[in-house]
């Protein structure tokens, strides 16, 4: 399966404002780019990359005065297939755990496990360890959280996901994130793509997603608390401890965002359609 995705945002600043863009497909997928996923900007300026302290790729840019876009358009390689369950996974004790795993037991920006741990302890510390646990985690917040736009906010912890019991798809990640690290089970955020391959199509604009992978049974696995399913076309962009390590752009500056969409389609699909996947005039908005 090929599937075809980027975004297009553009921004107005009153004066010259440097960014940090952390918007390239992990360096996990590259081999399976058919189409790099090439930064553009317009007007052209320079463009610096470096790796993160979590190996993400991010690129730092200076936006002129006025009008700033900032967009690309990828093609990559999937498997077609729906991720994999790994149901005998097991939990790892705290001291077995790799040294690079521990970080992810630690509270953070938006996953305060001082605030969580009665609860997570309360709800799930009766439970069969390792993978069912962590599934049963994802019920739990998937059932909890009403999914509502409306309601979405860049300062929204997971306590108060918890409490206000509404979110996004972030919030959905954050609460489980931290009731997985209460129960001492390493979790971290991850964002990237996810289109509606394989799925309902929903009735909103695209764009991009969070879920979260835990380590259980040796290794880190993918989980969707917001979903709830295995699903088909997950592209990873970066992975860190909450959302504030993986923002899709940081801006040190005033601005106004005046427009941003997101794409990810099966490229198939889109050919199917009389549309040219080499030079896609009008971006998806569904």
């Amino acid at each position: 399966m090929l599937i075809r995705l980027g975004y297009e945002l553009a921004y107005e600043f009153p004066q010259a404002t440097p960014m940090i863009l952390n918007l390239n497909v992990h360096y996990s997928r590259t081999r399976d780019l058919v189409r790099v996923d090439t930064i553009l900007t317009e007007p052209a300026v320079p463009l610096t990359m470096y790796r993160d302290g979590f190996g993400n790729w991010c690129t730092r840019v200076i936006a002129p005065a006025g009008t700033f876009r900032v967009t690309s358009d990828a093609l990559i390689k999937d498997s077609g297939l729906a991720e994999l369950s790994f149901p005998h996974a097991f939990e790892h004790t705290v001291d077995s755990l790799p040294d690079e795993t521990l970080v992810f037991l630690l509270p953070s920006r938006y996953c305060e496990t001082e605030l969580l741990s009665a609860t997570a302890w309360s709800l799930f510390g009766g439970m069969m360890p390792g993978w069912s646990r962590v599934q049963a985690i994802c019920d739990f917040v998937h059932q909890h959280i009403a999914f509502d736009y409306q309601c979405a906010r860049p300062t929204m912890t997971a306590w108060e996901t918890y409490n206000e019991r509404q979110g996004v798809c972030r919030d959905f990640a954050h609460l489980a994130i931290t009731l997985c690290r209460c129960l001492n089970i390493p979790a971290r955020y991850c964002t990237g793509y996810l289109g509606d391959i394989g799925v309902p199509a929903m009735d909103a604009p695209m764009d991009f997603a969070g879920w979260f992978e835990a380590y259980v049974g040796g290794g880190w696995h993918t989980f969707d608390p917001r979903n709830n399913q295995r699903r088909i076309g997950r592209v990873l962009i970066a992975r860190g401890r909450d959302a504030a390590d993986v923002a899709i752009c940081m801006t040190f500056g005033p601005n106004i965002l005046q427009r941003f969409r997101v794409w990810t389609d099966e490229a198939q699909a889109l050919a199917a359609e009389g549309t040219s996947i080499m030079c896609h005039p009008e971006l998806r908005t569904n």
